[in-house]
């Protein structure tokens, strides 16, 4: 575990990657579009460009929503795999929108699929922006970032960007897929009383550790690893997005996330702590849970119940652990593949900070 003068090290270096990040981003999604910015997005017109409805429909509720804030966490991973295989980060630096745009875009869709009403301490996009304003961003943001590899794939051979172009169409095949498992089980479209901790795992690693995954691959690819050295930073990457998942939703009923308060309880949502408590509870506590999964429920002393019973059983804890844990076993991996460096202390401190260090 981290110092405490570490962790506070590791914000700084997330705020100072920050301001880049959101340039680099305002280089391929402008805060107002012209008709220059739109041949460079569209090529040149047949007609004639109206600038005045994608500013409405795609510049300002994507900025509006960047704007609110969030740790930018995945350029920032992206960034230090380069810095720690001895990469150019100048010359792989447009790339970082690309898992962070796409991860903004699915926020835009999971708020809608999940009648959410708060995101990041704000009415959800849709709510101000309508739904299909927000569908149509969101789905635009899963596309757009795909410029800077149009724009930029020369300064690479056509193998490196074709394998790149490889990693971006599969995780997002697996994006939706873990979504769709997600989406399944609080809908009660599928048995979701009698989940496995390894399906409920394989769900995260799909929903929230593609991006993860994504942008860890193309960042040791761009920057010349080994195939062995790809698929462990990949799989390093994933177990992130897996306990940052686990992380966040032992925060929705802790509160500070941003949304509200028991949000995954109200969605029915199976968490870590939800299948952990099926497996141990008693046939009453395991019974009593699903019935006010099954309510999707806003009542607060409902939703208080529920997670009076997640925490008579240690759920909680144990959801905790389990993410820590996680973490320390997929990295003694990387800690084998990576030569030592400053940049490689660098990287473990900011996995420490991400998963047990956040605060919101």
């Amino acid at each position: 575990m981290k110092s405490c003068e570490e962790k506070i090290d590791i914000i700084k270096e997330l705020e100072s990657k920050r301001p880049l990040i959101n340039k680099i981003i305002e280089k391929y999604v402008p805060r107002k579009y012209d008709e220059k910015f739109l041949e460079f997005t569209l090529g040149k017109p047949r007609y004639k460009y109206n600038t005045e409805a994608p500013t409405k429909a795609i510049a300002e509720p994507t900025w509006e929503f960047l704007d609110r804030g969030g740790k930018r966490w995945r350029p920032a991973l992206f960034l230090l795999v380069v810095e720690a295989l001895g990469g150019d980060p100048e010359k792989v630096y447009d790339f970082v929108l690309i898992p962070e745009l796409i991860h903004n875009g699915s926020l835009f869709a999971d708020d809608i699929e999940d009648n959410s009403e708060m995101r990041r301490g704000r009415p959800c996009s849709h709510l101000i922006y309508g739904i299909d304003v927000a569908v149509n961003c969101g789905s635009a943001l899963y596309f757009l970032p795909l410029l800077s590899l149009i724009k930029n794939g020369k300064e690479f051979d056509d193998t490196t960007i074709k394998k790149v172009y490889e990693i971006y169409i599969q995780e997002m095949i697996n994006i939706h897929f873990g979504q769709a498992m997600d989406i399944a089980w609080h809908n009660g479209m599928a048995n979701a009383n009698n989940l496995s901790e390894e399906e409920y795992l394989q769900m995260c690693a799909y929903k929230t550790g593609t991006l993860a995954r994504m942008s860890a691959k193309m960042a040791a690819l761009l920057s010349g690893a080994s195939e062995e050295q790809i698929e462990t930073l990949g799989k390093f990457a994933e177990s992130i997005g897996i306990a940052f998942q686990i992380k966040d939703d032992v925060m929705n009923i802790e509160g500070g996330l941003g949304k509200e308060y028991g949000d995954d309880i109200n969605e029915g949502k199976r968490t870590l702590m939800i299948v952990h408590t099926l497996h141990v509870a008693s046939e009453e506590d395991k019974k009593r849970l699903i019935d006010i999964l099954g309510m999707h429920t806003k009542d607060k002393k409902l939703i208080d119940e529920a997670i009076i019973i997640l925490k008579k059983y240690d759920s909680v804890e144990y959801s905790k652990n389990f993410a820590m844990n996680l973490m320390e076993e997929t990295w003694d991996e990387v800690d084998k593949a990576l030569p030592d460096s400053e940049a490689k202390k660098k990287l473990e401190t900011f996995v420490h900070y991400l998963v047990a260090g956040r605060k919101n």
